[in-house]
Formats: structure tokens, sequence, C-alpha cells
């Protein structure tokens, strides 16, 4: 529908420019009739009014063309979408839920000498959040009493997602896949959910480095319905011993994703490889014959000579594959294919969102657009996500803004507390995806939870872009906060 609109004005534009044309030569003659002619006379005045008209008549006929064509395409992926969004579950995932979180008044009172050297400032809901003594940190990550079984009976409970709270697996135990994605394998008709496993304790390599946890391995979760997760153990272990390894345990282990090739059999996992002080910036390569692994890591490398540091994989329906990944201290991102085996990256690369300072890609496509959801660079705290969209996935990229709706305005500029990692497409459910995000807690990283909520796409964009005459291309992208939610019944997996 967007696109239709988006066409109709600029050729409105086009003709309102040809009707200024016919009324500027309109008062040329107007003019001109009261001057002494210089020339022979000749009717050059009719010939330039003939020649407006039929250009105006052609740009009707092209404008009618396009209405038509749009019409059509709209109209079958309309009947499709108003079936989606007038089931009543649907409706639900779309109402905006607000939030109204009260910071406590501080512990204890100053003393004046302490308030005259260091005046304090005013405590804001991020604060709280990063602040493990916080009196609201039971909002921010609720206890094991509040837990998401799957094994128990929930009654009317049953196959919601609560976001932020703890996530049992089939075996009762916390589900550790941070930073994670999901592979749909259609040859067992399974969710696999690959992450990294942080089940150890957190500490600080020196005085100046960030939390960390010890590598442990890639943990790998297989599912049919996106909430029950068996755990299949850990599909590429750490190196106890072997310091030069990437592997080793005191090296870092981030963002495993596996997408699998058709032509080769194989699962290919990437991820990004590094050591304790972020210096080595690299991906790590390893494949295996089977989605539960386990895995055979191959190398290591920087792509395109260029440091990486958060990435993502992206498979297109064509089956070639993208690495997306952050480079350059962060302040941009390269996207490039890989090799047919999955195994490198070709020798094409394409620099974008250049000087904006993004991590955290997550792309998807929808009806023949690219999306991807970023998020600044601020550590393990919480900043504001921004969704871009391309016609092409090598770019050129553009900014939409904001896809976060609901909580309230901290909620909105937090990415509800979380950062993004994946989102997963909902065949079945047109326009509908399923935005994955981790809420890292730094104090406890093992304790990080998983924020997923419907992402929806449809509608005008939030605000003009500085191309197309001010009428982007692309509908907007947005993600409903519900501290309680689960998939339309008629969704089966």
């Amino acid at each position: 529908m967007f696109g239709r609109v988006y066409y109709l004005r600029r050729l409105h534009f086009l003709n309102c420019s040809i009707i200024l044309e016919i009324k500027r030569k309109r008062k040329m003659r107007m003019r001109n009739k009261y001057r002494k002619p210089t020339t022979f006379p000749s009717n050059a005045g009719s010939r330039c009014s003939m020649s407006t008209v039929v250009w105006s008549f052609v740009g009707f006929l092209l404008m009618l063309h396009l209405y038509s064509l749009f019409s059509h395409k709209d109209a079958t992926s309309g009947e499709i979408q108003l079936q989606v969004t007038n089931h009543p579950s649907f409706r639900e995932l779309v109402e905006v839920e607000e939030e109204n979180i009260q910071i406590p008044p501080p512990r204890g009172k100053r003393s004046p000498r302490a308030a005259k050297r260091r005046p304090k400032r005013t405590t804001t809901l991020i604060d709280e959040f990063l602040d493990e003594n916080s009196q609201l940190r039971h909002v921010f990550f609720p206890d094991m009493k509040t837990a998401i079984d799957p094994m128990k009976d929930n009654g009317n409970d049953s196959f919601y997602y609560y976001p932020g709270r703890i996530w049992l697996d089939t075996e009762g135990a916390p589900i550790q896949a941070h930073g994670g994605g999901i592979l749909y394998d259609e040859r067992s008709r399974t969710y696999y959910w690959y992450g990294e496993y942080k089940d150890g304790p957190t500490y600080h390599a020196h005085k100046k480095a960030a939390a960390r946890v010890d590598i442990i391995g890639a943990g790998c979760y297989s599912s049919k319905d996106l909430w029950t997760w068996k755990n299949e153990g850990i599909v590429l272990a750490a190196e106890e011993t072997n310091e030069t390894h990437d592997l080793y345990k005191l090296n870092v282990l981030e963002r495993p994703k596996v997408i699998y090739n058709e032509n080769t059999g194989k699962y290919v996992m990437w991820m990004h490889i590094d050591d304790c002080n972020y210096t080595k910036a690299g991906v790590g390569v390893a494949i295996s014959d089977y989605p539960t692994g386990p895995f055979d890591y191959l190398y290591s490398m920087r792509p395109h000579g260029f440091e990486s540091r958060d990435m993502t994989l992206f498979k297109d329906d064509d089956g070639v594959a993208y690495l997306i990944y952050s480079s350059e201290d962060n302040s941009e991102l390269h996207i490039g294919p890989l090799t047919p085996d999955y195994l490198d990256v070709s020798n094409v690369v394409r620099r974008i969102l250049i000087g904006e300072h993004r991590e955290a890609p997550a792309l998807f496509k929808h009806q023949g657009t690219y999306y991807m959801i970023t998020s600044g660079c601020t550590g393990w705290a919480p900043n504001e996500a921004l969704v871009h969209a391309a016609e092409s996935v090598m770019g050129p990229w553009e900014t939409m803004g904001n896809p976060c709706i609901g909580g309230n305005k901290i909620f909105r500029q937090t990415t509800f507390f979380s950062q993004s990692t994946y989102v997963i497409p909902l065949p079945g459910l047109p326009g509908s995806y399923i935005f994955m995000a981790d809420r890292w807690n730094p104090a406890d990283l093992r304790d990080s939870r998983y924020v997923w909520l419907p992402l929806i796409v449809g509608g005008p964009a939030d605000r003009p872009l500085e191309y197309n005459f001010g009428f982007p291309l692309w509908s907007r992208v947005s993600i409903y906060w519900h501290k309680k939610w689960k998939l339309p019944s008629r969704w089966t997996g």
C-alpha cells in the first residue's frame, strides 16, 4: 500500500511541475503579446503547448499503469494481511502496553560535606538497572520463583513469553544461549537455538577490563514450537590447555550463528573470536554434519582484512549467505557475500552506516525489502535500537528510526533494557516476526535474560528520509513491549 502511495506522490509531483510550466509559458505569452516583435511571426508557442499536453498525457498514463500494478500487488498481500490482523490473538500483539516504574528514594542521607564535595545527580532508571544492589533489581531480573517452566502444568499460561524472566529448558535448568541465533532445519522440521554458554563465574581480567566469563562453548537447544527447548549440549567446546588456540578458555567466543549449506550438506557456524582485551577482532568458522554437532573448528581470520567484532549471518532466498560485522573500532558496519561453501568471505565487501557507531546487527527480509536492527556501542549497558532498510542487501542502507513501541520513554530508549541479536521469521503470519534480544547482567553474566517480543512490519515509516522526496519505499518496523504475550493460536510452527 505504501509503495503505491509513494509512486502516486512522485507522479503527482511530476504533474504539478508540468502544470506550473504551462502557467509560466502562458504568462510569457501574455507578456510578449504587448511587445513589438523583433522576429517574424511563428507558431512556436503552439508547439510548446502541444508538447506540454502530450507529456501531461504520458504522465497520466504512467500514473494509471503504476496504480493498477500496485493495486494488484497490494490486493493480494492485503487479503492475507487482513486475515491475520483481524485475528484476536494478533490484535493483542500490537496493543501498546505502558510501564510506570517509580524510582525509590535513596537509602540513607548523605553528609553535607560529601554533598558539597560531589553533588549527587538525579538517579535514572538506567542507573537502577546497572546497580546490582538496586531496590528495583527484581523488576529487571525476576527471581527463580517466576521462571518460565515449559514442563510444569502452566494452565492458561502455557506458551506465554515473559521477557526478562528466567527461562528453563526441559530439564529445569536456565537456558544458556546468549547472543544467539535461530536455525530452522527443513529436514527435521526443528528449530535450533545456538548461543554463548555462559554458565561460569563473572570476573574482570584486569582493573579496566569489561566483565567476562571464560569460554565454555557454544550451546544448542532444539524446539518444535519456539517455547519448549531441549538442551542438546555444548556443540563447540572451549580448549582447556592449548593457550595458542582461538577457543582457549581465556579468550572470547561471542554471537555464534549457524546456517545450512544445501550444496555441501554441512552446517556452518560463524562467531566473533577475540582475546580478553578485544584486540584480535576476528571471526571463527566451524562445520558439522548435524545441527546438534559436534562442530569442528576450522580457523579464524579478519574478514576482508578488517577488524570484526559483533557479527551475524544472513541467508537470502537465493541461497547466497552474507556476513555482517562491526568494524573500524565499531564506527561502521561491513557486509559481503560468503563463498558458495559458506566457509570464507568473497572479495566483495561494502561499508555501510559509516560513522554511526552501530553494533549487534540483526537482519531479516520482508516482501523484497531488507531490514536490519542495530544497537549503539555502550558496552554491557543498554541503549537505543535503530532500524535500517535497503532495497539491496548490499545497500545503500537508510536509517528509519527507533522501532520500539510501548513501555515508557526510558524503555524505548534502552530497547526495553536489552540488545538485539536475531529476528525470527514466522511463516504463515505475514509481516510478523520475533525480535530476539539479550538483557545483559554484567554483575553475573550467566544470569543474563532473554527478551523476545513481537516485531510487526506494516504501515508508513515513522519519519521522512533524506531521499526519495521524503517518502520512503518501505513500511514501519515496530517492536511492541509486553510483560506477557504469546503467538497467535493459528500459528503451528
